[in-house]
């Protein structure tokens, strides 16, 4: 019996085990929202050998009309009954890859392309970890966004009143094999952030759409909304995904971590414990930071977070300490080098995860194969956002886009971001992301109103 074999054998006993009656297929669209098929017990055995069928054209950045029959086949690696759910007549997930009827991979399945991502980076000796950070706001509700608190970075009871509702969440997760190191909250009223244990990018990537599955359902069971928007408020932190990330060298089945794996990143007799590896992946990060933006910043409102003065990155720096450069080396623990690691602190939490890790993956790899060395300027020392347009430039560091106008034209030529996301999903989310912008472009904002109708 072959492994995937075993694993549908283990989903088929497990789920008449525990009473599950229903099952969700999940997969996501382009832009990384969370879709849904269900299909009962009855059902499962003949979707886990040949797939559910639904019409791609529906689907953002899927397909067009006359080639829309696609099939959503289950990955039994991914069994979890869902917590919240009840226990009798039970309800389990399990993500799926995107397939055309012939059997090939659709490539405009996210989870596909950071698949092929995983193995260019597999194909030179390395698993690619990360560690993401995400941040939220809890609401009174969508279309009333009052705070549930007044508290500030890591204030507990009483102004921190979500505390139960983060308890329930990481209890949630947990019990989908899903591991939380830290949670708190954050910096602006009703704001918390939820920490995860680093994992490959694949296990990370399902994980980041459970996660932001979880959150909201376990808010509305109490009565409130949580949102993973960019910037409710102009006057507050906005949501950041800080991306912890490293390459480990060899990899085991299926990119887990096994035993006599190395950090490629750390290296005991440089100064900073960083790796020539280490170093040339920072340098195609900083090189080809404004072409992927667009993926790990995609709505227009990610760029109203993106401003300085609610420690976000605005420029294209590193450092070593300093928590408002676009990338920052954490600090060294003696003996503990698997957490040497950069991290990025550009993406929000409402990117798609499995196009954004497939960016920064192929841009890092690109540091290290490019047959010219990318330059790797020295960590900033100071404020870079103090510094004038002209000390910045004399210094090589460039600005992120500005607005999502900006960061679509930045993505439109570039080799490397088509290459990362393939033909099929670049086209398709550059031509997402003109239309959206577009018609933000031609609303006529609060801010408009208010300032010219008196005046003109």
């Amino acid at each position: 019996m072959t492994g995937n074999d075993k694993d549908k054998a283990y989903v088929l006993k497990t789920a008449r085990d525990q009473g599950v009656k229903f099952i969700r297929l999940w997969f996501t669209d382009i832009l990384g929202i969370l879709k849904n098929v269900a299909i009962t017990i009855e059902e499962l055995e003949e979707a886990l050998e040949e797939g559910v069928g639904f019409d791609g054209s529906a689907i953002e950045g899927f397909t067009r009309d006359r080639e829309s029959d696609m099939i959503a086949m289950p990955d039994p690696s991914t069994f979890a009954v869902l917590p919240w759910r009840p226990k009798e007549n039970g309800v389990a997930r399990m993500f799926c890859d995107i397939v055309k009827p012939g059997g090939e991979p659709f490539e405009g399945d996210p989870r596909w392309i950071l698949k092929r991502n995983l193995k260019a980076a597999a194909d030179l000796g390395y698993t690619f970890y990360v560690g993401p950070e995400l941040e939220h706001f809890y609401f009174t509700s969508a279309e009333d966004p009052k705070p549930l608190d007044n508290g500030g970075y890591f204030d507990l009871t009483p102004l921190d009143i979500a505390s139960d509702l983060r308890r329930e969440t990481i209890l949630a997760l947990e019990e989908l094999g899903i591991g939380v190191e830290f949670s708190h909250h954050e910096v602006a009223p009703s704001q918390h952030e939820i920490d995860f244990r680093y994992t490959d990018a694949l296990t990370m990537a399902d994980s980041v759409m459970t996660y932001r599955l979880v959150l909201k359902e376990i808010a509305l069971k109490h009565g409130v909304y949580a949102t993973f928007m960019p910037k409710p408020f102009a006057d507050q932190n906005g949501s950041g995904m800080h991306i912890n990330m490293s390459l480990f060298s060899g990899h085991g089945a299926a990119g887990k971590k096994r035993e006599g794996e190395r950090n490629a990143f750390f290296d005991p007799k440089d100064p900073r414990h960083l790796s020539e590896t280490a170093r040339k992946f920072l340098a195609g990060l900083l090189a080809h930071v404004r072409e992927f933006t667009v993926v790990t910043n995609q709505w227009v409102n990610s760029y109203k977070r993106l401003i300085p003065g609610y420690e976000a990155p605005v420029y294209a720096s590193w450092a070593l300490t300093n928590r408002s450069d676009l990338i920052r080396v954490p600090g060294y623990n003696p003996g503990k080098e698997v957490s040497c690691r950069l991290e990025l602190r550009s993406p929000d939490p409402a990117c798609n995860p499995y196009l954004a890790f497939s960016a920064i993956l192929a841009a890092g790899l690109e540091g290290l194969t490019a047959k010219k060395p990318l330059p790797l300027p020295p960590p900033a020392q100071t404020n870079v956002a103090a510094l004038s347009d002209a000390e910045r430039a004399e210094q090589g560091i460039a600005s992120l886009p500005r607005d999502l106008g900006e960061a679509i034209e930045a993505a439109r030529n570039s080799p490397l971001l088509r290459k990362a996301l393939g033909d099929h999903a670049y086209h398709s989310f550059l031509e997402n992301k003109r239309i959206e912008w577009e018609r933000y472009r031609a609303a006529v904002t609060d801010f408009e109103r208010k300032t010219y109708l008196p005046l003109l």
